[in-house]
């Protein structure tokens, strides 16, 4: 393209307002600019494009030609910009957010609920992760907020904001109660099957050390590919999981799993959200962002 976009633009306002006066009223632009920019398109495309007079002006059959297409570009632009004002806003906008099960049904579900009741022209996309594949996600750009369980590795490029403690405890079915009742060491859990999470997981990492710390290796026997499903693998008498507490809510008296009473409470870990240091939210997505923080200074 020989000429610059601003160029196209002076000449698809004069065109649409019929008069250089008329178009700088509305650009907000000085009418000489508006004229020096049109004499100098006139001279790179080598014809007139417009013919003056006492009311105004009107296109010659060279500007009637390029009117269409100058039209038809810097309309759909106008649209595209309108859209993606849309998609930034709360009428049509998307969120995009990385979570780990733990989060997503620990701290993330009741606010997108809320969010969708307010604001249900918006999108919210979850992507299910783990840790470090949520951190991975955010910091590629895919996702607008992360929330996720520690262990955390420090990242200079994004910033961490817990949101809350998650307690977990080691639960069993009926199968396994009768032996593992009363006072319960973590060495003598670590003598039945374990299910657990893989090994390139933030909470693979959390138990190993957990275990470490007790002179015990941490290996899972089961191996889940989320949290959520580590809970029916229990109910199917498979093995031992450590379960958040908040997952237990649903559960009723006449519930198959048993809790066990552990010696040493497993260490509480946290809930973070996470969000890329220098960059700048969306509407929609800061919207979300400040319902979270709300929910959680409200706990």
């Amino acid at each position: 393209m020989k000429n610059s976009l601003d160029a196209y633009q002076t000449f698809y306002q004069v065109a649409r307002y019929h008069g250089f006066t008329q178009a700088a009223a509305a650009t907000h632009t000085s009418q000489p600019n508006l004229t020096r920019t049109i004499k100098n398109l006139e001279n790179e495309l080598g014809c007139t494009l417009f013919v003056r007079s006492k009311k105004g002006v009107k296109l010659t059959p060279e500007g009637e030609k390029l009117y269409v297409h100058a039209a038809a570009a810097i309309e759909h632009l106008e649209a595209a910009e309108a859209e993606i004002a849309a998609d930034r806003g709360l009428e049509a906008g998307y969120v995009n957010i990385a979570a780990t099960e733990v989060a997503l049904h620990c701290s993330l579900l009741p606010v997108i609920s809320k969010f969708r009741q307010r604001y249900p022209g918006a999108h919210v996309r979850v992507i299910n992760s783990n840790t470090p594949q949520a951190v991975e996600t955010l910091r590629d750009g895919l996702a607008d907020l992360a929330l996720v369980t520690t262990p955390l590795e420090e990242n200079r490029a994004i910033v961490s904001k817990e949101l809350r403690q998650m307690q977990e405890v080691p639960v069993c079915s009926m199968a396994f109660a009768d032996k593992l009742r009363g006072k319960v060491t973590l060495e003598e859990i670590a003598g039945y099957p374990i299910i657990g999470l893989g090994a390139h997981t933030g909470s693979f990492e959390f138990f190993a050390n957990v275990f470490a710390a007790n002179g015990i290796e941490f290996k899972p026997e089961i191996e889940a590919s989320t949290a959520d499903q580590i809970l029916p693998m229990i109910k199917g008498d498979l093995g031992i999981g450590f379960i958040p507490i908040d997952f237990l809510a649903s559960e009723n008296e006449n519930s198959s799993l048993m809790v066990i009473d552990i010696d040493k409470p497993i260490p509480a870990r946290s809930v973070c959200m996470l969000k890329r240091r220098h960059d700048t939210l969306s509407l929609a997505a800061k919207t979300l962002e400040e319902m979270i923080l709300d929910t959680v200074e409200s706990a």
